[in-house]
């Protein structure tokens, strides 16, 4: 996994801006789909600053459809890729029915 140029995301007064030419590959887009999807509302990103000791970071989650991406943008203006966790098969989730939920409430 290779390291994200600097140059690729800027955070200017709060304002972050990413290069579509690293985003789209990503979300598995053209540059011009990515366009037209962000448009259309179908791309999504959430960024979240951190405190404490992650003061300085920035994570940014990117999502279209089945696809999500993440990246820190640490202190020093350094990205690198955050791998989003596997998810367990929805077969192996322990369904929570009203009955269990008024058992472990007693």
């Amino acid at each position: 996994m290779s390291r994200p140029s600097p140059n690729a995301v800027s955070l200017v007064e709060g304002q972050i801006t990413i290069d579509a030419e690293l985003l789209a590959p990503k979300l598995g887009l053209s540059v011009t789909a990515l366009k037209d999807n962000m448009a259309k509302g179908l791309v999504t990103s959430l960024a979240e600053a951190g405190i404490d000791e992650d003061a300085g970071r920035t994570r940014l989650t990117f999502r279209y459809r089945s696809k999500v991406w993440r990246l820190v943008r640490e202190a020093d203006g350094t990205l690198r890729e955050d791998p989003i966790p596997p998810v367990e098969p929805q077969a192996a989730r322990r369904r929570l029915t009203l009955l269990d939920l008024a058992r472990d409430a007693s």
